[in-house]
């Protein structure tokens, strides 16, 4: 199992107790077929509903746990607007609309689970009205919406080289008044300019760098191996190729990474950090890289680049060389539909359709 894969399925487990008997039910039916990432989400968009039940005053459960089928069924449509509206004005931060969706969506699932498919003693559905089922969940994450608010946000063209050549060298001029983080960045800059190097080059996931391991890289055949999100077979890495460039950042960063993070045999990650206060390195965060490309990127003069951004930066170079299709797999995604972002980004396929009909 992946590293983060490992730690969600602990705090899955943690937290599984604190459910009702029947989403533990519904979450041992799901386990084969979703990811203890994915079940993690839905338990903690189970725990807000729960959470509002219990404070609305439409189940009288002391905890979350007591919640019963038969509060359940007694639900209106005007309970699961009043959830709607809780969530897109709640004062602790309002969800966005993709979040909201994504959260009804996850309620429809355990919904449907109790009402379509498990059964009590008697063969009869665990839940006799489902009210979800009469709730419409419009589709608001469209690709070119997505393109549209992309735009201006990533790195594009020469900014690919520009930003890894930043942290290799600009960001240090920037910071040399200030002694602290000159010895941190000193200390790293060899692999920060290498992570983003080698998602800008190959456009990994946050996640696929954090549980890339020293024997997952080829570096003479610029090939790395990967767990790939939404794959669910725990013995099978995939393999995908990076661009050249990665590969001398690669060499570069593998000829500091033992000595200068005090790296032991039995640390197999490939990418490490040294805390403050301990004596050896250890496998870097999913947290931490994400708080290393903001901190260059805000210097750098792109304050809204982040790490999934990199991710895009390289997507949209990669499509105007290549077909969806070779990005589809490069990226690893479960559906062209996905990918179609790059072909708004890039405005490639609409330009191509209206020459075409030039020609025609």
């Amino acid at each position: 199992m992946n590293i983060q894969k490992g730690i969600d399925r602990l705090k899955l487990d943690e937290k599984l107790p604190a459910m009702p008997w029947y989403v533990q039910k519904f979450i041992d039916y799901k386990l084969p077929d979703l990811s203890p990432s994915t079940l993690l989400e839905y338990i903690r968009d189970y725990e807000i509903f729960f959470s509002w039940l219990r404070a609305e005053g439409l189940s009288t459960a002391d905890t979350n746990s007591g919640v019963t089928l038969e509060e359940l069924e007694k639900l209106h449509m005007d309970s699961i607007t009043g959830f709607r509206l809780f969530l897109t004005t709640k004062r602790d931060g309002a969800n966005s609309r993709i979040t909201v969706s994504r959260k009804l969506s996850s309620l429809r699932s355990l919904f449907h689970y109790l009402s379509q498919i498990a059964e009590d003693e008697n063969f009869y559905p665990l839940l006799k009205r489902n009210i979800m089922a009469k709730v419409e969940i419009k589709r608001v994450h469209k690709p070119k919406d997505t393109a549209a608010k992309l735009k201006g946000k990533i790195l594009e063209d020469d900014e690919l080289l520009e930003f890894i050549a930043y942290i290799h060298e600009g960001y240090g001029h920037d910071i040399e008044n200030n002694k602290q983080a000159q010895y941190a960045y000193e200390q790293n800059k060899e692999r920060d300019a290498c992570i983003a190097s080698l998602i800008l080059n190959s456009g990994l996931r946050v996640s696929e760098v954090v549980n890339l391991n020293l024997d997952d890289l080829d570096l003479a055949n610029k090939l790395l191996y990967v767990y790939r999100k939404g794959n669910n077979d725990e013995t099978f890495k995939s393999p995908v190729y990076f661009r050249e460039q990665a590969k001398d950042e690669l060499a570069l960063y593998l000829s500091v990474r033992q000595h200068r993070y005090r790296v032991t045999k039995r640390e197999k990650a490939l990418f490490v950090a040294l805390p403050n206060g301990t004596n050896e390195g250890k496998r870097m965060t999913k947290r931490a890289i994400q708080a290393m490309i903001i901190k260059y990127a805000k210097r750098y003069g792109k304050p809204s680049l982040t790490v999934h951004k990199l991710r895009h930066s390289f997507a949209t170079d990669y499509y105007l060389q290549n077909d969806i299709y070779k990005t589809k797999e490069q990226l690893g995604h479960a559906s062209t539909e996905t990918t179609e972002v790059y072909a708004h980004l890039t405005d490639k396929t609409m330009s191509e359709a209206i020459e075409r009909r030039a020609d025609s």
